[in-house]
């Protein structure tokens, strides 16, 4: 007899960034590599800056795990290169990203309740590196 268990999307975290930046690049939906960088570049305006060697060992493990799958539908091939590669989430990749959301929502939550948070604050809500104070 075989038993099926549900995979727990706590057990994955905390995710490493690369991996948590993937996840949100494609939550909205299919991406090939370079868009995957290209977002990641654009959203953290150049902060995190992903090389091929992360991705694609990230994108690697992400498959293994069951986080994300190479998406069979592709755009025509007169508007794309072929040779790309396209990804999505899993039903299960949208749960540990979501998971992981909640995750980083609590800890922002205590670290405004500490008052590391506060009136340096950018419309985003995100703090600039230069206003935090010098304890983180």
């Amino acid at each position: 007899m075989i038993i099926k268990t549900k995979k727990e999307p706590e057990k994955m975290l905390p995710l490493t960034p690369a991996v948590f930046h993937i996840l949100l690049a494609l939550a909205d939906g299919d991406k090939h590599g370079y868009g995957i960088m290209r977002e990641v570049s654009d959203r953290t305006d150049g902060q995190m800056r992903m090389g091929p060697g992360t991705l694609y060992g990230s994108i690697k493990r992400m498959l293994e795990q069951g986080l994300i799958e190479e998406a069979e539908e592709r755009p025509d091939p007169e508007l794309d290169d072929e040779r790309r590669r396209y990804y999505r989430l899993t039903d299960f990749g949208q749960r540990v990203a979501v998971a992981e959301s909640r995750r980083l929502r609590h800890l922002v939550g205590i670290a405004q309740g500490k008052r590391l948070l506060g009136s340096g604050k950018l419309s985003s809500g995100i703090m600039p590196a230069q206003t935090l104070p010098e304890v983180l």
